[in-house]
């Protein structure tokens, strides 16, 4: 099947500044420079970043050479699409440390090596260069203020409450970021989700009347956007919020057991669509295994879904810990194993969720003991100060919420 076409029948493609022209392009044999940004406004990605990264995928696996700018200048700023309030300013450190979280992250959906690798910049390389006069000529000049605050970024800005000179700016860095990626790489398609649809027509229509003002010299007649659908449940609510709060791709922020198990507890309604878009299982296979067995699809679904962004051999782990949970009872005769073993006569409970590994961290052991959510042996731990103690036993049994057990072995 044509690129195009399959990414239309996968559920890719929401918005087009001109599909007539793209779905040549894409379903042609001509292959094409495309670029997607992505804000370090935190250290790793969530679920929202896995739609456009799937389509980056298949572009660049189609040939066409990809870029993937991370917007340590953008970023500065914050967009302020879909927000309600400005974002946090972040610090030149936390932007670095950000930028390298990223990186680190999309290499699960990106290739940067081999055939045909992906091109990783930031935009601070060219932005930092220039001066505010510097670039308020060259770019300020075609923005006209009245249509901006049309954009539904800006509008809905005001009316939740107001809306800064320094997020008016966003728009205009990232419409000439698509203009610098032209003029250096040839770069004529930005793809993005469906929340970026303004900021991607500003792009494109920045390099049309620059060409028209000879302020560039490319060799293109147009330049090109294409937006995904963002990722949201058959309610329309957007997917990734659980009691935790945001599910992450890193699995210091969210386990790779706990990202499985969100997905296997999504709506019934919900699996075809992350089937469609996170596999290559064909459509018509999609809606028999829905249509027979949806717990079946399911699994499939949320192993596919772990495996993609966490690896073959996390997705084994989380499998024994799942098929374990199972089977295992109050004794914990058959609960996972985990590889830590503790050392001494006593260990403190903290310590003793997030060294196993059945909690990322103390804090977040912490929080799970505030909330009545934590056990040791079948005993509720109310008190985060509480010690463990070994007693001749050769293991203890840990417990989270309602169906999570872990078994760590003592010395």
């Amino acid at each position: 099947m044509k690129l195009y076409d399959f990414l239309k029948e996968r559920d890719y493609i929401y918005q087009s500044t001109d599909e007539e022209a793209l779905k040549s392009i894409l379903n042609g044999d001509k292959k094409i420079t495309f670029y997607l940004g992505i804000d370090p406004t935190a250290d790793s990605l969530h679920i929202g970043h896995f739609v456009t990264l799937m389509m980056f995928r298949f572009l660049q696996e189609s040939g066409h050479k990809g870029i993937l700018l991370i917007g340590n200048a953008t970023g500065m700023i914050g967009d302020p699409s879909g927000k309600s309030d400005m974002r946090k300013m972040l610090s030149s450190d936390g932007m670095e440390q950000n930028f390298e979280g990223i990186k680190k992250a999309v290499s699960r959906f990106i290739k940067f090596d081999g055939d045909n690798p992906a091109i990783l910049v930031g935009n601070a390389e060219w932005m930092d260069k220039l001066s505010f006069v510097e670039f308020q000529r060259l770019v300020g000049v075609h923005f006209n203020v009245n249509t901006m605050l049309s954009a539904d970024a800006y509008a809905n800005r005001i009316k939740e409450g107001g809306l800064t000179f320094l997020e008016m700016g966003y728009m205009l860095m990232q419409s000439y970021d698509f203009v610098h990626l032209n003029e250096k790489y040839g770069c004529t398609l930005q793809i993005g989700g469906a929340d970026q649809w303004g900021n991607i027509v500003s792009g494109s229509d920045l390099f049309r009347k620059m060409k028209n003002n000879n302020t560039i010299s490319s060799k293109d007649e147009a330049i090109y956007g294409l937006t995904c659908p963002l990722l949201l449940t058959k309610e329309g609510k957007k997917m990734g919020k659980t009691e935790k709060g945001t599910l992450w791709v890193d699995k210091e922020k969210t386990s790779p057991y706990d990202f499985y198990q969100y997905f296997y507890n999504v709506s019934d309604d919900d699996v075809p669509m992350l089937l469609r878009r996170f596999t290559r299982t064909p459509l018509d296979e999609i809606e028999r295994m829905c249509r027979e067995n949806i717990i079946e699809a399911k699994k499939y679904m949320a192993s596919s879904l772990t495996e993609l962004v966490h690896g073959k051999d996390e997705m084994e782990n989380v499998k024994k810990m799942v098929d374990s949970l199972f089977l295992s009872s109050q004794n914990g005769s058959s609960a996972p194993e985990s590889e830590f073993v503790i050392q001494g006569e006593t260990i403190g409970v903290l310590d003793l969720f997030a060294l196993s590994g059945f909690i990322s961290s103390k804090s977040e052991a912490r929080r799970l003991i505030e909330q009545g959510g934590a056990a040791v042996d079948g005993e509720k731990i109310t008190d985060v100060q509480t010690v463990v103690s070994k007693n001749g036993r050769s293991y203890v049994l840990l417990k989270k919420g309602k169906k999570g057990f872990l078994k760590v072995k003592w010395s």
